[in-house]
């Protein structure tokens, strides 16, 4: 079994920052890749940033600029540093670690999100 944890999110003023975690554990032999998403209240979820196990990053147009995804391949760890914070932010974040399991199963695993609030 695999699991993954997000932390960090938490009550921001617009223009602060935050950076969030996510760790994978359990049966991985590899990770191809790590991504954040984000789901705001009566929106789909969209996808903000991915990284690669070669480290290419992509981004989604809204975030450019402002957000920096980065791993950590010795603790199995991606980390979402968000500066900048704008109200449109605020969403709950999830982490989904594409992988290799047991027996070399290639899965997809969903962290349980973590909350972030932007406002005065």
């Amino acid at each position: 079994q695999v699991q993954v944890v997000e932390s960090g999110g938490g009550l921001v003023q617009p223009g602060g920052s935050l950076r969030l975690s996510c760790v994978a554990s359990g049966s991985i032999l590899s990770i191809n890749s790590m991504c954040w998403y984000r789901q705001a209240p009566g929106k789909q979820r969209e996808l903000v940033a991915t990284i690669t196990s070669g480290g290419r990053t992509n981004y989604a147009d809204s975030v450019k600029g402002r957000f920096t995804i980065s791993r950590d391949n010795a603790r199995n760890t991606a980390y979402l540093q968000m500066n900048s914070l704008k109200p449109e932010d605020t969403a709950v974040y999830y982490c989904n670690v594409d992988l290799y399991g047991s027996r070399w199963a290639r899965k997809n695993t969903w962290g349980q999100g973590t909350q972030v609030t932007v406002s005065s």
